[in-house]
């Protein structure tokens, strides 16, 4: 699939992936956007959000070669014209 339609199955909840992409287990989801009543919001986000709400917007996570989830993934122009894309199927509840 082409980007377009790797970002509407992000959309609509599915983890993305490139045939491409050097690194095994990659993928990428969208996080939708959300807001955090202030009493759940956690003491390391409160030391820079100190009062309020917490408005989050949505965003890319990509999960790394390394196993790591890591928020604020940008395609790179290669990811953007490739046409390797696809969506993965969901995890299983644990």
């Amino acid at each position: 699939m082409n980007f377009g339609e790797a970002i509407e199955a992000a959309r609509a909840g599915k983890r993305i992936s490139r045939s491409g992409w050097n690194g095994k287990g990659m993928w990428v989801c969208l996080m939708p956007g959300t807001t955090i009543p202030e009493e759940l919001v956690n003491g390391r986000t409160k030391k820079f959000v100190p009062t309020g709400d917490l408005v989050v917007g949505a965003y890319f996570v990509i999960w790394t070669a390394q196993s790591t989830w890591q928020p604020g993934w940008r395609p790179t122009q290669i990811d953007v014209l490739a046409d390797d894309w696809c969506a993965l199927p969901d995890h299983e509840e644990a």
